[in-house]
């Protein structure tokens, strides 16, 4: 092996374009690879503007053999994370290394540096950039290719992040099942939906096309104000919504989403995506020129969804309105001709969910990783 070195990317676009190639030329022999939309990874490690970085940083860093980049990370530090559980606790993302341990473990030492010079103490990850988008290291399920917004990596990626003293701090799981099965509930659960019928002035829709607009910011609101008890979620700013919502604006179909009201006010939402990678390989990831016309025109032809959120808000959440949300939405698949969906993602310590979809007999397909590691002794 020839000399290898790590490069700071920062604002030159010579090394900032060999970043996001990287990626296309480690997976370039493997079916289930699907590329990332070019444009969301730029904005990810900020070559294009995002609003997660109004209050939020990070540094960029190549590893280059002999000329020929082997290796990309993006060190992060999320001062929202750090306000709201108190931790000086940076994160690593986007991490993409040929099976390479030297130069997988200069990226991490550079990483760390970096992290270490912000006042960080620990590190998680991968978090690409935080655990409201893609999230987690691929280590069990690598027969198929992901689902919309869900991640991708060869095996020995994990071997690469132990190699530098990472160690499992949480799973996330997938779980998989057709669509018909989510119907057969046990009778457990279908009691807990008549009685919440019973017991509360509850008025289940979907989102209105008409006032999509405002319907996307209602759920993301909704998504906002339920999970502040969950593990490691830091809300999205305002403006984050905003540029959340516009993404979304032209991938969601009103079928597959749920707003729950109880006397006329929104307590829950629910939101199934539809999966684009098989559109998104076609495109090579380039939504423009005509990619963008692609996925549009296509979408009504996916056969598979990723329900990818159940919210309620805390007061009603002990209730399992989330059931509600999945009921509505169940009709309208299977008339879209929907067969497959997957839940993505659970926390493997989240009981609540993962008993509902075990006993609903959908089965898991794929288990995503974090990893966590003292900075003290870098």
């Amino acid at each position: 092996m020839g000399n290898c070195q790590v490069l700071t990317v920062g604002k030159d676009r010579k090394l900032q374009k060999q970043f996001v190639r990287l990626a296309w030329d480690i997976y370039r022999d493997d079916p289930n690879w699907v590329p990332p939309l070019m444009m969301a990874l730029e904005e990810g490690v900020n070559f294009r503007a995002n609003p997660f970085y109004d209050h939020n940083v990070c540094e960029n860093f190549l590893a280059v053999r002999d000329g020929k980049p082997v290796g990309r990370i993006c060190a992060l530090v999320n001062y929202g994370h750090i306000e709201r559980f108190h931790e000086q606790r940076g994160f690593f993302g986007f991490f993409e290394c040929y099976d390479d341990q030297e130069a997988a473990s200069m990226l991490f030492d550079a990483a760390a540096k970096f992290l270490v010079s912000k006042g960080m103490t620990d590190v998680r990850g991968p978090a690409n950039p935080s655990l409201n988008q893609e999230v987690g290291l691929l280590v069990d399920g690598f027969t198929t290719p992901p689902t919309f917004m869900m991640t991708y990596n060869l095996p020995y990626y994990e071997k690469l992040i132990k190699g530098w003293g990472f160690e499992k701090c949480q799973d996330l799981l997938a779980f998989d099942g057709h669509v018909e099965m989510i119907a057969t509930v046990d009778p457990k659960l279908a009691f807990v939906i008549k009685e919440i019928k019973r017991r509360f002035n509850v008025v289940v829709r979907p989102f209105n096309p008409r006032k999509f607009n405002e319907e996307v910011n209602l759920f993301l609101d909704i998504y906002n104000r339920s999970l502040v008890g969950t593990w490691g979620f830091v809300p999205m700013s305002p403006r984050e919504v905003a540029h959340q919502a516009k993404g979304l604006k032209h991938l969601l179909i009103p079928e597959l989403t749920t707003i729950i009201e109880v006397d006329g006010k929104p307590i829950g939402a629910g939101l199934g995506l539809l999966d684009f990678n098989p559109l998104i390989k076609k495109i090579n990831g380039r939504l423009f020129p005509f990619g963008f016309l692609t996925l549009l025109l296509g979408k009504r032809k996916l056969k598979r969804v990723r329900m990818m959120s159940t919210n309620v808000i805390p007061e009603f959440q002990k209730w399992g309105f989330g059931l509600l949300a999945l009921e509505r939405m169940l009709p309208d698949a299977l008339k879209m001709g929907i067969t497959q969906a997957e839940f993505s993602w659970v926390l493997e310590s989240n009981q609540l969910s993962r008993g509902s979809l075990e006993r609903a007999g959908l089965e898991r397909s794929k288990t995503y990783r974090l990893y966590d590691r003292s900075l003290q002794s870098s």
